[in-house]
């Protein structure tokens, strides 16, 4: 509940112990068995009849069965909101949450897989042997860099729409949020430096989709500081990272990559001094998104920067990945899309951005993440830029 300035109300212990008993998730018939023919219809002797059309032309199945619709989250529990690697059983509920959200906001079904192994070869052949049972691939919680590869190889593997949300969730909702905090201060993001604090999952996919957007540049940092051409110990991923973005040259760590920066993006769980902030240029934007604690207190990085979000529902520019997945599966789905493309995380993105134009502000540079108008929007961008892109059925 909420009090009447809109603060969210605590939540006690209780209640979110009592809200998870049972699980979260159950099957429900979509139609009633209520008599000897109803029955008859629905299992024996009528279901040979689908079934033996199904096993003539697979392609029925699509019509006849749930799994043309059906989305499945996976998990091997490596990488759990901010518990790190906490195990299959223990990221259950977590996964189970999903579900609800691609019920709730994409009127999409939705089962969630954890998986006792982190091999991602076993990994990918389990959901290749399962590929009958399920039309699209939600991975959840898998640690980088074995995320890259895992999504790579299903990608090469299955021939259905794959998404890291962890990743590309993340990209596509804050690209929709810099797009709007732009708007607000009549900015062009072309003219823009990026400093990205954290090269995982996130930090990866936000510097790739921010390049695709057009961004000014893009400056990422990991633990050891910046990224850059010619240091050694990179991954192969940070070795790409290196090849394409600071454009400046930049070296050190956070204090030199944030002098001048326009922009300061926090996907590190890292907390940073507040005077940092002060070398930003005027009047800047700062996305602290760690969860559950921000790199910096939304209140203090107001003094230094015009915007401010978080990934938290207690404060303003809440960026909240519930704004792009559910439609980004349900267009991909709805188009039959057998993959999602750059092109349709970039349409996502700006229909995020569309739904909020009506009323954009300095504390609301995106919808709320409960806005039902949001995935019917994005569906139907994504779907358009599915077709557009050559990769519907």
């Amino acid at each position: 509940m909420t009090d009447p300035t809109g603060t969210v109300a605590p939540v006690t212990d209780e209640e979110i112990f009592t809200g998870h008993e049972g699980g979260k998730l159950s099957v429900a018939a979509t139609r009633p068995i209520s008599s000897p023919r109803d029955l008859s219809i629905a299992y024996t002797p009528g279901v040979a009849k689908v079934s033996r059309a199904i096993a003539e032309d697979a392609a029925k199945a699509k019509r006849y069965t749930w799994a043309d619709r059906l989305v499945v989250v996976v998990s091997d529990g490596t990488a759990v909101l901010g518990l790190g690697d906490i195990g299959a059983s223990a990221s259950l509920p977590v996964m189970e949450g999903k579900s609800v959200l691609f019920k709730t906001f994409g009127g999409l079904d939705s089962i969630p897989l954890v998986l006792d192994t982190t091999d991602v070869d076993e990994i990918v052949e389990t959901l290749v042997r399962l590929r009958p049972s399920f039309g699209a691939v939600n991975l959840e919680d898998v640690s980088a860099p074995r995320c890259f590869e895992l999504e790579d190889k299903l990608k090469e593997a299955l021939d259905c729409p794959v998404m890291h949300d962890d990743q590309h969730g993340t990209a596509i909702v804050t690209l929709a949020a810099l797009r709007g905090a732009n708007l607000v201060l009549d900015r062009a993001i072309a003219d823009q430096r990026v400093v990205v604090s954290g090269a995982g999952a996130a930090g990866v996919a936000c510097a790739k989709i921010l390049q695709e957007a057009g961004i000014g540049d893009v400056t990422v940092l990991d633990s050891r500081g910046i990224i850059h051409a010619g240091r050694d110990g990179l991954n192969p991923v940070k070795q790409r990272l290196a090849a394409t973005t600071n454009k400046a040259g930049l070296r050190g760590g956070l204090a030199e990559a944030l002098e001048g920066a326009d922009v300061f993006l926090g996907l590190s769980g890292a907390t940073i001094d507040e005077s940092l902030l002060g070398r930003m240029a005027g009047g800047g934007i700062v996305f602290a998104l760690s969860n559950p604690d921000p790199e910096v207190h939304p209140d203090v990085a107001a003094r230094y920067a015009s915007i401010v979000a978080t990934g938290r529902s207690d404060f303003p520019n809440q960026i909240n990945n519930v704004l792009a997945f559910p439609g980004v599966f349900r267009g991909a789905l709805d188009s039959g899309a057998r993959a999602i493309t750059e092109n349709m995380k970039l349409a996502a993105a700006e229909a995020i951005v569309s739904v909020a134009m009506d009323d954009l502000g300095p504390d609301r540079i995106v919808p709320s993440p409960l806005d039902p108008r949001v995935a019917p929007e994005v569906a139907a961008a994504v779907a358009k830029a599915a077709e557009a892109d050559g990769v519907t059925a």
